[in-house]
C-alpha cells in the first residue's frame, strides 16, 4: 500500500499524541499510593508506549525515502 508524505506525517503526529497521553498515564499510575495494584494497566501502558516508538521509527525511515 502506498502512503503519501501527508498520510505518513497525519500518522505520526497521531501517534506522539497517544504516546504523550500514555506517558502521562504511566506517570499518574506510578505515583497512585499502591502502585502495585495497577501493574497490569502500567504494563500494557508501557507495552504499548514500545509499539508506537517503533511504529514512529518506521514512518520516520519511511518519510526519508520519499
Amino acid at each position: 500500500m502506498e502512503y503519501t508524505k501527508a498520510d505518513l506525517l497525519e500518522a505520526k503526529r497521531q501517534i506522539d499524541s497517544t504516546l504523550h497521553k500514555l506517558e502521562e498515564t504511566i506517570k499518574t499510575l506510578e505515583a497512585k499510593e499502591q502502585p502495585q495494584r495497577y501493574r497490569s494497566q502500567i504494563t500494557l501502558a508501557k507495552n504499548r508506549v514500545k509499539a508506537f516508538t517503533l511504529a514512529n521509527s518506521l514512518i520516520e525511515r519511511e518519510l526519508l525515502h520519499l
